[in-house]
């Protein structure tokens, strides 16, 4: 009884799918960008193949994109061009290449993000714009080029400079990775974790075991900068500057360009793109305007347990010393 291969969900999928009309139907040609299975498949994936579950799923997040706006996102520039580059600096991330195999690399500067530039609902904006551009523009390009299907990146997480003070942006973070986990599920292939200080290892151990199976086995800790490994899958041009260097920063504290920095050609090519569908409309240069409102999700219990367990963490190590001890030479154990 039931659906007794991967094949056969997605087939199921795709047939319940098929009923949804009007703007749901058109967002969700948005979504999948003519792989239609592949789409299917990270649904099912992240409801353990459950097509009930990863219909009603997709069916919400479908109704998210047409309620929020979503499929105009990318005609909607953060103007002026200087409260961009605040973003750019308080939000750490960007794109450094692509790996052996196509996939995007993102880098994310978690230690050194500090969101205290802009309002919740700008960094919220521009999450949801390079997702949105990543999939839209990036991976269709790279699948064209490749002659296969590709859909997901890799996320390499800096995690140079992280202290206790994160706990401030615990609320921002939890609103981002919801609704990346309700609406862009499975996109990432891998997270690579690098630079990792005593406090990452010490509230990683205690995370680990509330986290699905499935996302811990995508999560690699690396030791130092990771470079070694990170060789094996892409080139070096590709490596992001923190690993090349083994430190990160903002673009104001770098003597090249790093690929944070909006002045790097993917935030600069990204930033254009937007800007350009913004003046297609026929509404010339975007003058100052309100940021892109979306609806914030609530975090699933499992999200508050995780976040509530980080808090606790992170409050005992605020009673030790040592919070800033890097990690040593050994590989953190993940």
């Amino acid at each position: 009884m039931g659906i007794v291969s991967e094949e056969e969900a997605i087939d199921e999928l795709q047939k319940l799918i098929n009923q949804v009309e009007g703007p749901l139907k058109k967002t969700f040609e948005r979504v999948h960008q003519g792989y239609l299975r592949e789409n299917l498949s990270r649904f099912l994936k992240a409801r353990d193949w459950n097509v009930s579950k990863a219909h009603t799923m997709l069916l919400d997040c479908l109704r998210w994109r047409v309620d929020s706006g979503i499929d105009s996102i990318l005609s909607k520039p953060i103007v002026p061009s200087e409260l961009y580059r605040d973003v750019r600096d308080s939000q750490l991330i960007g794109m450094s290449g692509y790996t052996r195999e196509g996939l995007p690399v993102f880098a994310i500067g978690v230690g050194l993000s500090t969101f205290d530039k802009a309002s919740v609902h700008y960094y919220v904006q521009s999450h949801i714009q390079i997702n949105e551009y990543r999939d839209r523009v990036l991976l269709p390009s790279m699948s064209k080029k490749n002659g296969r299907p590709i859909t997901t990146c890799v996320k390499v997480l800096d995690m140079t400079g992280l202290k206790l003070s994160a706990l401030s942006q615990i609320k921002l973070v939890t609103i981002i990775s919801t609704i990346d986990d309700l609406n862009y599920p499975e996109k990432t292939n891998t997270y690579y974790v690098v630079n990792a200080p005593y406090i990452f290892s010490a509230c990683w151990k205690v995370v680990k075991p509330l986290l699905h199976e499935r996302t811990t086995k995508k999560v690699h800790v690396l030791s130092g900068s990771g470079k070694d490994e990170l060789l094996k899958i892409m080139d070096y041009t590709s490596l992001p500057h923190f690993c090349r260097r083994g430190s990160s920063g903002s673009s104001h504290h770098t003597q090249s360009v790093d690929c944070f920095s909006v002045d790097h050609p993917f935030h600069q090519q990204l930033y254009s793109y937007v800007k350009h569908h913004y003046e297609t409309q026929g509404q010339g240069e975007p003058a100052k305007q309100g940021s892109f409102h979306v609806g914030f999700p609530e975090p699933g219990a499992d999200g508050v347990q995780i976040v509530k367990t980080i808090e606790s963490e992170m409050h005992n190590l605020e009673n030790r010393n040592g919070l800033g001890k890097p990690v040593d030479d050994r590989t953190v154990s993940p």
